[in-house]
């Protein structure tokens, strides 16, 4: 691994902030080990299992590493095979699928133990001008107006708080968390995210930092149809599968509002589906994900592990 990388492993700078920033940025650096193979570790405060948005984010910067700068990513397509262990690891390889005069397609394997966690298929394309539209952004109050993190969390015993947080999310919607004392509701959450701090000016970092972020909250729509949520209800879950479209250019440190929904969940899976628009309204990215979602019943008769 990178020494940066080694650093934010072993000795976490803080749990928010540029600090924080900084160790995602570290974390995303993958060391080459051969021409096709990259190594990644997780962070030195992890959850039991590695979180689903960084080893999408560090497959994307495998594959990024192997086309040239000029091409971008458009498209990935990703399933989540087996939990990743953080306590060790990552090897990613790469497959050079396609080298076209258009397009570039990537595939990605990333390795634990000997055996697949996650893989992942990646769409580069050349910058080409052509017929274009683009979504309406829905109306939302500015991020400056709405509660930090810190403060909506304030007074909950949630699983993640001391894990480090390198995105800033402000809940547009009433946080699951909170909405959950109310009974189900409506299957739909709206965020505005960015870096909590400054990112280097790296087009292809910036893509693999919104990937990172686009898997903290997207389930939050299931789970608020439900009136659950991590933690605080017998609910278990894992990302099944993530796929992304990137529309237009973006900086993940300015704030982008992320608007998810849940249009079906059923066999113990939730659909959730989301959209990043810029704060000026462009739609820069698409993203769709199915998780798995087993809420577990206080008469013992609910799904179980």
């Amino acid at each position: 691994m990178t020494e940066a990388a080694r650093a934010a492993a072993t000795s976490p700078s803080g749990l928010s902030g540029q600090s924080a920033v900084d160790d995602l940025v570290a974390l995303l650096d993958l060391e080459r080990i051969e021409e096709n193979i990259f190594r990644g570790v997780s962070p030195a405060e992890s959850p039991v299992r590695v979180f689903g948005g960084q080893v999408a984010g560090q497959a994307l910067v495998a594959a990024g590493r192997t086309v040239p700068v000029e091409r971008r990513v458009h498209s990935l397509h990703s399933y989540f095979i087996r939990p990743g262990d953080p306590r060790v690891p990552i090897v990613y390889e790469v497959d050079r699928i396609r080298d076209g005069r258009s397009f570039t397609t990537r595939r990605v394997v990333a390795v634990q133990h000997g055996k697949a966690i996650f893989s992942l298929s990646a769409s580069f394309q050349i910058d080409e001008q052509g017929v274009e539209h683009s979504s309406e952004m829905p109306a939302v109050p500015d991020p400056e107006t709405l509660p930090t993190w810190s403060e909506s969390v304030a007074g909950y015993s949630l699983v993640n708080l001391k894990f480090p947080r390198p995105i800033d999310v402000r809940y547009v919607t009433e946080p699951p968390w909170e909405s959950r004392e109310d009974g189900p509701g409506e299957a739909a959450s709206r965020v505005w995210m960015k870096a909590d701090g400054k990112l280097p000016d790296d087009p292809m970092l910036q893509l693999c930092v919104m990937t990172y972020a686009s898997d903290m909250t997207l389930l939050d729509g299931v789970l608020a149809r439900h009136g659950v949520y991590w933690g605080l209800d017998k609910v278990l879950g894992a990302s099944l599968d993530h796929a992304m479209w990137f529309h237009r250019p973006f900086r993940a440190d300015e704030w982008l509002l992320y608007d998810t929904s849940s249009p079906s969940a059923s066999g113990n899976r939730g659909l959730a589906t989301g959209r990043f628009f810029t704060r000026d309204g462009a739609l820069v990215a698409t993203v769709v994900q199915e998780g798995l979602i087993r809420v577990i019943k206080p008469s013992g008769d609910g799904a179980q592990a």
